[in-house]
């Protein structure tokens, strides 16, 4: 794929990233559930590590500049750089058909669970306690339960998504055309 191409991807990923981050997401002030998730898992897998890292924290910066929603915190930015890490060295499809579909249902799931329990119950757990000033353990478990209810939503949104979108992907963004 052309490096033009990937810009011009990744700029669409990142405006949707941004889009529904910001505007499409529900938000309090220990929680946020958002279908945000989409864009990063997609860039991940077409684009890989290095462009989902960079997606995720020029969505972070912008989203918090141009539509902030409280104090900027540069441990979210940390967070969501090693989400995309995470995601982009387990789901990325440098070929087509890298991954028998078992093969890549299973590294959707792992790198799903991984980013879950690494980042969002413990990184974000953290950074959420730090900046509230509200007690740990007490904001885990709200999350846990966040995190047992949106894993599934995420695996079987990405898997319908991605499989819907394989073949527009390899036949008009992959072909050398």
């Amino acid at each position: 794929m052309s490096r033009n191409k990937k810009i011009t991807l990744a700029a669409i990923l990142l405006a949707m990233l941004i889009i529904l981050s910001r505007f499409l997401s529900i938000k309090t002030p220990i929680l946020k559930i958002s279908f945000a998730f989409i864009p990063t898992l997609l860039c991940a897998i077409w684009l890989g590590p290095k462009w989902s890292v960079l997606l995720n924290v020029l969505g972070d910066v912008i989203g918090a500049t141009l539509f902030p929603t409280g104090p900027y915190f540069i441990g979210y930015t940390i967070s969501t750089a090693l989400a995309g890490l995470i995601y982009g060295c387990l789901l990325y499809q440098k070929e087509a058909d890298t991954y028998t579909n078992k093969q890549f249902i299973l590294r959707v799931i792992l790198a799903i669970c991984l980013v879950a329990i690494f980042v969002n119950l413990g990184l974000n757990t953290l950074w959420t306690s730090i900046t509230s000033g509200k007690a740990f353990m007490v904001l885990l478990g709200t999350r846990v339960i966040k995190e047992l209810i949106m894993v599934p939503i995420r695996i079987v949104v990405i898997l319908l998504v991605e499989r819907m979108l394989r073949k527009p992907f390899d036949q008009y963004i992959r072909s050398q055309a």
